[in-house]
């Protein structure tokens, strides 16, 4: 690590993380907010923009995935910037690329709060979202008020955008909610992951069944091609629970590459609560999805095991909380990596360490 990368990740674990860990009275979710405010007024500041790339920028190796062209490898995952307000900072924070949402077709307000819980002691959150969001619409206007179109370039590196189920949406009409999702956000998309495997929406699991996803990836995928218009439609990729077992993850692959899917995204939060330290066992009875360390292993066995499995690109997150996670991924098999908890414990210097360990 570079003098420079030793700086950055000493002011975040030392002055910037621990300000934000105790301001709200330690609300995950108000910080959160907060953070994601301040990088959409970054991405509208060129000067600092660019004086905060210049410490956080390093080098990576261009690498090629479903016909689109990553400056590097680390990209940062859904979840982070549900509503596209940063979607211009990520690239100025070393990300190679970002994924935004998950968005729904209806605009909801998602569970109740407190929904987001942090296990500081075992590198992990909880969190029960359910999908907040503002609506697909309400992402692709603000998008296109920033220019930032599918391919052109504006957000300096590619972006994602997740589409997930309304919760409002009955599980069989859960196809023609995401053709909704679908047609408002591929306009901006440089691929779309189509979230099945959030535990926070109740049923939306159930469409990794293979007879459900392979109704939902068929329409998705054709609707891709139809709105192409001579050019190459959007990539879709799909993003699978690390709970599933490996007779249904092979249901799931299968069903994606009969469906033309781009690729795998492996994986989402657990339900599982293996991995929790003693100080943080109270957070085993809050309802959820688990990410970071107690991830760390099975992530990686999924990634191993769809890599092996399919001849499918393989996005791997979950568990990456340092530069050799991130790694064990891509030995895996995986193509890309993706960041979100590792992110928050770790800052920026995480990305710079992956990269610097090419």
């Amino acid at each position: 690590m570079s003098l420079r990368e030793r700086i950055v990740a000493a002011g975040y674990d030392r002055a910037l993380r621990p300000l934000l860990f105790s301001s709200h009275g330690g609300d995950p979710e108000k910080i959160h907010e907060d953070m994601i405010a301040a990088l959409a007024a970054l991405g509208g500041l060129p000067g600092l923009r660019d004086a905060v790339g210049a410490l956080t920028r390093t080098d990576a190796t261009p690498v090629e995935v479903a016909g689109i062209r990553f400056p590097g490898r680390v990209g940062l995952a859904a979840g982070m910037d549900k509503e596209g307000r940063a979607a211009r900072a990520w690239q100025h924070l070393g990300f190679a690329f970002a994924e935004l949402g998950t968005v729904t077709a209806l605009p909801q307000p998602g569970n109740p709060r407190p929904r987001v819980f942090r296990a500081a002691a075992s590198g992990g959150l909880v969190n029960r979202m359910g999908f907040n969001n503002d609506g697909a619409l309400a992402l692709a206007n603000r998008l296109a008020v920033g220019g930032i179109f599918r391919g052109n370039g504006r957000a300096g590196i590619p972006l994602g955008i997740s589409i997930g189920k309304s919760k409002a949406a009955a599980l069989d009409a859960a196809v023609a909610d995401y053709l909704l999702s679908l047609r408002t956000v591929t306009p901006h998309a440089d691929y779309v992951a189509v979230n099945v495997s959030s535990p926070n929406t109740p049923g939306l699991r159930s469409l990794q069944d293979a007879g459900a996803l392979a109704d939902l990836l068929g329409a998705l995928v054709a609707e891709t091609r139809a709105l192409a218009h001579g050019v190459a439609p959007t990539p879709v990729f799909v993003k699978i629970a690390p709970d599933l077992t490996w007779p249904q993850i092979d249901e799931v692959l299968a069903t994606a590459t009969d469906a033309g899917a781009a690729g795998l995204i492996a994986t989402n939060t657990t339900l599982g609560r293996a991995g929790l330290a003693p100080a943080d066992a109270h957070l085993a009875a809050e309802a959820g999805g688990l990410s970071g360390r107690p991830l760390t292993a099975r992530a990686r066995e999924v990634v191993a095991y769809v890599a092996a499995h399919t001849g499918l690109p393989v996005i791997g997150s979950g568990g990456v909380m340092t530069a050799e996670d991130a790694w064990a991924l891509l030995d895996a098999g995986a193509s890309l990596v993706q960041l979100y908890t590792g992110f928050i414990y770790a800052g920026p210097a995480l990305i710079g360490a992956i990269n610097a360990r090419r």
